[in-house]
């Protein structure tokens, strides 16, 4: 059984608890100790069947486009900081 803290805990209102992240990584961990990694994988494999069966190839193309703008807009921007974070004028 997992570890269960008690609802009757001495100290801050914070103490025991977890983040979402937190939380999060620790069941994807239990998940992969009882059913293996290919479990995720047949998720994966079947999640991926089902959207692209939802979606048309038109979909797909134009959030590859918008995927590309972005990463080309954030490569612009890196190139624009100097070595001390600040934004140089652009040219």
């Amino acid at each position: 059984m997992p570890d269960r803290r008690s609802a009757e805990h001495n100290g801050s209102p914070d103490e025991g608890n977890m983040s979402v992240r937190e939380a999060g990584r620790k069941g994807g961990k239990t998940t992969r100790a009882r059913y293996g990694a290919e479990f995720f994988q047949e998720i994966g494999a079947k999640g991926g069947r089902t959207v692209s069966e939802r979606y048309s190839n038109e979909h797909f193309r134009e959030i590859g486009r918008k995927g590309g703008r972005r990463v080309a807009e954030l490569i612009a921007r890196a190139k624009s900081i100097d070595e001390n974070g600040n934004l140089q004028n652009p040219e």
